[in-house]
């Protein structure tokens, strides 16, 4: 039996085909889930319509996360709709690029509070709106990276706003824990998505890895899929409030 059959799962941040968003939009369809994606501006509408109908999502919805009114529109109107909740998975995550390709020393103040509201708070943000239509419990999934615990260069504020998503995560995790809501991370290695493209010398991150890493090789946007599953599936009901490792074990590695 498919681990996720009869469950609904909402997935937002699908940008296009790369994207691990999509990888694990792929992996809980084919677990037997029922789809609603979501897309963030007039930019993405036609990719995420395309994507979504390629999978036969049920609804695909806007809204710009760093925008309250829609946050709570969307919830509202699949409130509506009687829509039960399951599965949340957030894969959300934007800095300015000069923020990213500027020493960390110099980044804008105007940059850290973009990169930390739309990276960090819209996980608290969507999850408290969430909540409510979990009425059986469910599972919220986020993805973060190593850059949280360590100085990876040219991460930069990247790393700080994903050191405040997994402090977010524990805090959710203990607050929504007895409402049968469990809360994760799943810390990818290094992947070669749109997104990615921003961080100086990424082809760098990607060879250190495969180099490195105990697997010798880079992470697979299936392996991630395949791992959110597991989260959100009956198999992972003991866990809440950890940082899953999706990396080809680089993180163990000394450097």
């Amino acid at each position: 039996m498919p681990l996720l059959e009869g469950k609904t799962a909402l997935v937002m941040g699908v940008a296009n085909r790369w994207s691990i968003a999509w990888a694990v939009a792929q992996a809980v369809v084919r677990e037997g889930a029922r789809l609603i994606l979501t897309y963030q501006g007039e930019r993405q509408k036609k990719t995420a319509e395309d994507l979504g109908a390629s999978l036969k999502a049920s609804k695909i919805l806007p809204c710009d996360v760093g925008r309250d009114a829609e946050v709570a529109g969307l919830f509202d109107s699949l409130k509506q709709e009687n829509v039960r909740l399951d599965v949340l998975v957030h894969s959300l995550a934007f800095a300015n690029r000069e923020d990213l390709e500027r020493p960390f020393h110099e980044t804008s103040r105007d940059g850290f509070s973009l990169a930390l509201d739309v990276s960090a708070y819209s996980l608290v943000k969507v999850a408290h709106h969430a909540a409510p239509l979990m009425s059986e419990g469910g599972s919220v999934v986020t993805l973060t990276y190593l850059g949280s615990t360590r100085a990876v260069k040219n991460y930069n504020i990247m790393g700080v706003a994903k050191a405040a998503l997994e402090a977010s995560v524990r805090y959710l995790a203990s607050e929504l824990g007895p409402q049968g809501i469990r809360v994760n991370a799943i810390s990818a290695g290094p992947i070669k998505t749109a997104s990615a493209r921003a961080v100086k010398d990424f082809s760098s991150m990607l060879a250190a890895v495969e180099q490195k890493a105990p697997l010798r090789k880079n992470t697979d946007p299936a392996e991630v899929g395949d791992a959110a599953v597991f989260l959100a599936s009956h198999l992972a009901r003991g866990i809440t409030g950890e940082v899953l490792f999706v990396d080809g074990g680089y993180n163990i590695v000394g450097l």
